[in-house]
């Protein structure tokens, strides 16, 4: 599973001309599955994701979490972050979880932060999205569960 995490101002999806999902401050979160994550990966990303200290305290330091600053989140669905271009100039997305896999796994990581009780907004799995943004630093992020989350052997 991977995360592309970025520290917004503000941030808003839209489909087909609607706006779907918007958030003020917070993370816009781009979320890639693929087909060895369950479960228990998602719920380890999820506990970092949210206790990442990645906001601004008082002396301009980042040592506050998402919690601490009453940001939101907004979840976009994100397979091409599972894109292998090492072989020619046409990207392989044969990583990326299969559509019903990653689709259950991307409605559970948005349902868990909502119990959380995070500020969650969405946006369409498997849409042609558009998603406007105001960075904020810009702070950008990579979290994936091969770094994150120690597998059995």
């Amino acid at each position: 599973m991977r995360f592309v995490i970025q520290r917004v101002k503000e941030a808003s999806v839209s489909v087909d001309g609607t706006i779907i999902g918007q958030i003020g401050h917070g993370l816009l979160v781009f979320a890639g599955v693929a087909d060895s994550d369950d479960t228990q990966i998602a719920d380890k990303m999820i506990d970092k994701l949210t206790k990442l200290r990645i906001f601004d305290d008082a002396e301009g330091k980042t040592n506050l979490s998402i919690s601490d600053v009453n940001g939101e989140f907004l979840i976009i669905s994100q397979f091409t972050l599972y894109a292998d271009c090492r072989k020619g100039n046409r990207p392989s997305f044969t990583l990326a979880g299969k559509p019903e896999q990653a689709e259950q796994l991307y409605e559970y990581i948005i349902h868990e932060i909502q119990k959380k009780g995070f500020q969650t907004k969405r946006g369409s799995f498997g849409a042609d999205m558009k998603v406007s943004l105001l960075n904020d630093g810009p702070f950008t992020i990579l979290l994936d569960s091969d770094e994150i989350v120690t597998k059995k052997q």
